[in-house]
This record gives C-alpha cells, sequence and structure tokens, in this order.
C-alpha cells in the first residue's frame, strides 16, 4: 500500500502527524503545493485509511496524578468464544489504554493508567484476575515518562 505513496503524500501525512489542526491552506504551505491539490491529496489519504482519525492528545497531567503500569498476562487456553469475551472486555475497560500480544512466557501486555498503586491493586484482584483465562499478571510500574509519540516514521522526506 505504500509503493502509492509520493514524497508529497509522505510530507503531508507527517504534517498531520504534527498537527491535525492546521487547514489544507497551511500544510499545502509547508509542503510545496497549492491549497486545492493539497486537499485533494488529504481527502484521498483520508478515504484509503492512511489517516485512522484526528483527535486531541491531552495532557494527562493536567488531569491529575497518574501512572502508567505495564500488566504481562499469563494466559490459558482458550476457546474462540472466552477469546472473544477476552478482548471485548479489554476493549470496554477505560484505563487499559493499550493492548499487545505477545510471544514468549508471557501473552498478552497492556498499558494501564493508574492513578495510585492502591487503585492498581485492587484493578489487578477486581478486574484482570478476573478476566477469562488470564492465569497470572506480572506488572511494571513506570517512574517517568521519557518519550511518549504517536508520530509513526515515515520512509525519507
Amino acid at each position: 500500500m505504500a509503493d502509492e505513496l509520493d514524497r508529497l503524500d509522505l510530507k503531508i501525512l507527517d504534517r498531520l502527524q504534527l498537527d491535525a489542526s492546521e487547514s489544507s491552506s497551511e500544510i499545502a504551505e509547508r509542503v510545496g503545493l497549492s491549497q486545492s491539490p493539497c486537499w485533494r491529496r488529504m481527502q484521498r489519504l483520508k478515504a484509503k485509511g492512511y489517516v485512522k482519525a484526528q483527535v486531541a492528545v491531552l495532557d494527562r497531567e493536567k488531569l491529575g496524578e497518574s501512572m502508567y503500569i505495564f500488566a504481562q498476562l499469563q494466559m490459558g487456553r482458550l476457546t474462540d468464544e472466552e477469546r472473544d469475551r477476552f478482548t471485548q472486555a479489554i476493549e470496554d475497560i477505560p484505563e487499559i489504554t493499550e493492548a499487545y500480544t505477545l510471544f514468549g512466557e508471557m501473552d498478552v501486555m497492556l498499558k494501564v493508567l493508574a492513578p495510585s498503586m492502591g487503585w492498581y491493586q485492587a484493578f489487578t484482584f477486581r478486574t484482570l484476575l478476573r478476566l477469562p483465562g488470564v492465569q497470572d499478571v506480572r506488572s511494571t510500574a513506570t517512574l517517568s515518562e521519557i518519550k511518549c509519540t504517536h508520530r509513526l516514521p515515515l520512509p525519507s522526506l
């Protein structure tokens, strides 16, 4: 799919990653296009699914104390129905901000936004360990955030 992207498409996508609130005129000026062709390219990139969503990135520190905790889950064998229930449960828990399946000793890694260690302890026992198939939870609490970005590296511009 990336084969159909040219240098200007990549520049537009990069601008959108930096600030999706920029107008097509502002992006056009920054990437060296006139407004109409830039707008058409932006619409095509969105229609083809290169841009999944345009959102506001909130400052979590301004919303109160919190920490990220990475929870690694060891899973037992699940039926297709149990796997669907597990996946839906993960989707429905707002404090789980990311979830990945893994190769190795542990099977799933969750990124959990926790207001405190006490809250996370209760969350582990009342929520995580009650999810279908979860046999063990190993957690790592973060001390500070060094880098957090949603900007994907694009081929050379």
